[in-house]
């Protein structure tokens, strides 16, 4: 699946996914979680495919999902709820690749954005790189079925601190977490992810494979039996006053003043 904004490489065994929306720091679009969604489940298909970059152009691996989409005429709640399951969708997909994946982040990555780094096999960042999950500062829940990737990289407490402060988080405490599995010069991170993608590329693809796939079902073996409402939980704290002041407060780049209203 193609898309303005996200483009595919392919070096030999190794597909390279790039977020290419560097002008708006990668901001995820509605539209974009499609496309990432069609193209992950693609790989399928791809058997000479071994392992899998994803990475993004510019200062920063993205800031999430695009705040500017928000407000605006609202959907009747039936539909609005099917469009809060498209983060939990892509989730699963990117789960869901066979191969190896790889995740090379630079600059910052929030929200979505950190989303999919968990939902991939290895991450490496930089010294710089900052990571948190900003969605409580507006007033809302983690989605995207996500919550359980972060408990499993980095452990329940640090998982807490990160999904209920919403800060963002340096490199190197992030390394020690267990979130980044190396730290390399920034310079060096797109060659380091493929050169991590190569080795992996290089062993046996289906014994690889079936590793890769029976640790997942291990570890999220209870996964969809516990979130499966993370989006009704969205629905109805959207339509809290926090949520209103989260946004506008965001816009003003103001303190909110959360009433719990």
């Amino acid at each position: 699946m193609s898309h303005e904004h996200i483009r595919v490489e392919r070096d030999g065994a190794v597909a390279t996914v790039v977020l290419n929306r560097a002008d708006r720091r990668n901001a995820l679009t509605p539209s974009m979680l499609l496309a990432l969604r069609g193209i992950a489940e693609g790989f399928r298909d791809e058997p000479a495919i071994r392992a899998v970059v994803i990475r993004g152009e510019g200062a920063h691996f993205s800031v999430g999902a695009d705040i500017s989409q928000m407000g605006g005429e609202t959907p009747p709640t039936v539909h609005l709820r099917r469009t809060a399951e498209a983060g939990a969708l892509l989730m699963r997909a990117l789960r869901e690749i066979h191969q190896p994946t790889i995740c090379a982040i630079q600059g910052i990555a929030t929200g979505g954005a950190t989303c999919i780094a968990t939902a991939c096999d290895f991450r490496l960042g930089t010294p710089e790189t900052r990571i948190g999950y900003g969605e409580v500062k507006l007033g809302i829940n983690l989605m995207w079925h996500a919550l359980p990737l972060a408990i499993q990289t980095v452990g329940l407490s640090r998982a807490k601190t990160m999904v209920m402060t919403g800060e963002l988080f340096d490199a190197q405490t992030l390394l020690d977490w267990g979130f980044f599995d190396r730290l390399v010069p920034e310079a060096d991170l797109a060659a380091e992810a493929a050169a991590l993608a190569q080795k992996y590329a290089a062993l046996p693809p289906i014994a690889v494979q079936m590793i890769k796939r029976s640790a997942n079902a291990y570890a999220g073996a209870l996964d969809a039996a516990v979130m499966h409402a993370d989006a009704d939980q969205w629905l109805l704290a959207t339509r809290t006053a926090d949520f209103r002041e989260g946004v506008t407060s965001f816009f003003e780049k103001r303190p909110p003043d959360f009433t719990g209203e």
